[in-house]
Order: C-alpha cells, then structure tokens, then sequence
C-alpha cells in the first residue's frame, strides 16, 4: 500500500470544479462528437487529458510574471531566460518558442526531406505529424520490454539500440537528418530512459554522424528517475545529472509546458552556429523574433524560474510519489496500467481492460468516453485513434501495439481525494466493462486525427 505523498507547499488560490449530472455530460458528449477535446472545460470535473500548460505555476513564477519586460527585442527576461537555459542545459544557441510543437517544426522544416527517415525510442504526437508533414518517416526503436505491461524494467522507456542501428544501416546515414530520444517516454507509458542508454544511444548516432537531438519536455522527471533507479547516480544532484544528459547531445526541443512549469514556452537549442542561423531565419518568418519567439516577456520569466522549480528534488519526490499513488490503488481494484508508474502520467491499458473491442473500434476511445459519461474525468486516448495510420509503402492500416488511456496529473493541481474519486470511477467501470461498446470515426484529418476527429458509437 502506498501512502499519498504530503503536499510540499500551501494552496493560495482555488478554482472551482463542479460535477455536471449524467444527462448533461451525455449531451456534452453528442454536441463534441464524442471527442474529448471538444467537450467545453466547464462540464469536465477531472481533468486529466494533458500535464501540458495545466499546472499551477508558484507564487515566485506569478511574481516573475510581474517583472516581465515586454521590449520587441533584447528584453531583460530574454537574458534572464538564457541564464536558465546555460545552467540547466549548456547549449551554445537557443531561441524561445511558443510551445513544444513550433520548435519541432522549424527543426522539420529546416532539416527533413521526402522519404527522410527520423528515428527515435518513440515520437510522440506532434513530433510524429511534424515528421510526416514534412515528408519524413518517424521510425520507433525502443525496447521490446516496453511493450510488456507487467514488466519491472526501471527504464522501459530504453532505445534499443539493435533496432536503431538496423534503421541506420537499411535508411542509410545520408538519409537520416538527425535522431531523437524522449525523455520520458511519453507515448509509451511516460517510462524514463538511463543515462548510460543515452550515452549508448549518442555515440551510435555520432558513430554514422547523425546529429542527435533529446525531446526533452521531462527532462526533470527523467533526472529524478536516474538519481532514484541508476547506480552511480544516487549522490549526484538533479542539476548534475540534468547537465550530464544535455552534454551527450547537439540539440534538444522542449514544451515548457511540463517540466517548466508554465502555461505557455518552449525552446529549440543547437550547437551549430550555421543551424542557429536557419532556425532564427524560420523563427522569424513564422513565430516572431529570435528573442522572443512569440512570447511575452512575462512568459520568458516565468519559464526562467519554472525549469529551476522542476528540478527541484522536494517537488519531485511528491509529484512521481503522487503518480504512483494513483497507480498502485488502480493495480489493487484490477485495473491493469502499464508498470511501474511513470512520471506524469497514469497509463490504463485499455486493450485487455477492454478485450472484447478489436482496434478497429478503438477500445481506448470507449474507455475515455465511458469515465467521462460514469464521473466527469476527462482522459486521453494514445492507441488507434492516435496512432494508427497507412503503411507508406502498402498502404495498408498499421495499429500500435498498446492501446492506452493516458490519465496526466498536472503539477501541483490535484489532491488525493480527487485520485480517490479517479479510482473510485474506475472501479464502477471495471464492473460493467463488457457493456461497453467500441466507436467509429464519422470525420477524421489525415493528420493529428485524435485533436479534431468526431465519433459515433457502435450499438
């Protein structure tokens, strides 16, 4: 049994929530097309669909805020955000950018061509449509163990570096651009990645020269899993280890939104001076000036201040302490989650909680669907909706191997009777699961489907 960790701050400032009834959040559900993201934020009583932009920021951030110079160019809060960015992750070059996604689309934009090949332990979402947007082939090479639910390893979240060096060689070095790792991995169950399989994974890259670039949206979370898991690790401090990981790599692009902390931000960093020069150019063109980057001032500040808190081991403690809280008390209603817990998330495997619905009929959707319809939770898909899409040769449907239902805890929001009803919801479907039916797509883009896709369900 483990017990809820104690908050390490006091609450300030509340938001209300309210739990609309079960005819409300039916029609809620018929007016969005079944697609949670569409549901108005006001008729969601849990919400846990994303960690991104939904944390509660410190009184030292809002205090930050206050002092942001909104200058066009060379702010203070610029320099101030810079400063951060050397302590934390020593790259030479850096622009600040609205959010996670713009930096991976001027790093696609600038360097993939058709049929280029990207490979990484596993992209996520919007690394994977930038990829194919720009022609190229995210290609996923993370360990098999992965795919086990009930495996023990400490670092599912591993490249697998036979996988990785078979992509080289078949893709060819000249038709791989650059390489990527996530830390943590997100679309596998936010399972962190060792350091020594960085260092591997680095060298592999840097032995076929392939410049090698870290998602790092939880970095943190990553760090404190080394420190906790990683013999070797366990006197160094958080920063340390956070500066041993970056030094590995020539680039990396972060959403602030996790670890920094912050509502909006993020950044692309290089040591290329060349490379700089055509990110600030794309910059520019499209997000806004190099010291900015579509910013504010008091966004750069708080970002400043946010990637220092997210590194902060106290804090840590109780946020990976809170996500295995949850974890453990759906284990012991039966509610199978892919173990052990990550960092920022919970993830529920929705393919033998819902065995009966084949993939086709996206049994993650119909476990999403059915905790809002049961309790007012809002969850998140990452399974066939997500993920499945054409073979590029064949054309024919490739569907992932895990059929997942992400429940993302944003920092510093919930509290442990609110995991208590989460648990509490499932517990009611885990009864009546085989009553639950699978959906079908009624309007779906080609590309990020899961955002905007509507749905109906099967009777």
């Amino acid at each position: 049994m483990i017990n809820h960790p104690a908050e390490p701050f006091r609450i300030k400032m509340v938001e209300p929530i309210h739990l609309i009834s079960r005819e409300q959040r039916e029609k809620a559900m018929q007016v969005a097309g079944y697609n949670l993201f569409s549901l108005k934020a006001q008729d969601v009583y849990i919400d846990l669909l994303t960690d991104s932009g939904t944390g509660a920021m410190s009184q030292h951030q809002w205090a930050a805020i206050m002092e942001g110079d909104e200058s066009y160019a060379g702010a203070s809060s610029y320099f101030h955000l810079q400063e951060a960015m050397q302590q934390i992750f020593g790259f030479e070059y850096f622009v600040p950018t609205h959010q996670g996604r713009a930096a991976e689309n001027i790093l696609c934009a600038i360097k993939i061509k058709p049929g280029n090949i990207i490979p990484s332990n596993m992209h996520f979402d919007t690394t994977d449509a930038n990829i194919r947007a720009r022609g190229g082939i995210p290609d996923n090479c993370v360990t098999s163990e992965a795919f086990d639910i009930h495996s023990s390893n400490p670092f599912k979240g591993n490249m697998d570096l036979e996988k990785l060096e078979n992509v080289i060689k078949t893709a060819g070095a000249e038709n791989i651009p650059f390489g990527c790792i996530t830390i943590t991995n997100n679309a596998g169950g936010g399972q962190p990645v060792s350091l020594q399989n960085i260092k591997e994974t680095a060298a592999l890259y840097h032995k076929y020269n392939i410049p090698f670039f870290i998602d790092c949206c939880r970095y943190a979370e990553n760090s404190y899993f080394i420190k906790k898991r990683e013999a070797g690790y366990e006197q160094k401090s958080l920063l340390e280890i956070a500066n041993e990981i970056f030094s590995l790599a020539d680039g990396a692009f972060m959403s602030a939104k996790k670890d920094a902390i912050v509502n909006i931000g993020g950044f692309l960093a290089v040591r290329d001076q060349d490379l700089f020069q055509d990110i600030c150019n794309e910059l520019i063109l499209r997000e806004g000036f190099i010291t900015y980057g579509g910013l504010s001032g008091r966004d750069l500040e708080a970002m400043a201040v946010g990637l220092k808190e997210g590194l902060d081991e106290n804090y840590l403690t109780y946020r990976i302490g809170q996500t295995a809280y949850l974890g453990q008390q759906l284990i012991e209603k039966g509610v199978p989650i892919i173990e052990p817990p990550g960092g920022h998330a919970i993830y529920v495997d929705a393919g033998s909680f819902l065995d009966h619905i084949p993939q086709p009929e996206f049994p993650g959707q119909a476990v999403a669907a059915a905790l809002y319809l049961e309790g007012g939770i809002r969850a998140i898909e990452i399974g066939s909706v997500m993920f499945a899409h054409p073979d590029p040769y064949s054309g024919e449907m490739v569907y992932p191997k895990l059929e997942l239902v992400r429940l993302a805890l944003p920092r510093r929001v919930y509290t442990q009777s609110h995991l208590d009803y989460v648990v509490e919801i499932f517990t009611h479907l885990k009864d009546r699961r085989k009553d639950l039916r699978g959906y079908k797509l009624t309007y779906a883009p080609p590309l990020l489907r899961h955002f905007t896709a509507r749905f109906t369900p099967l009777t």
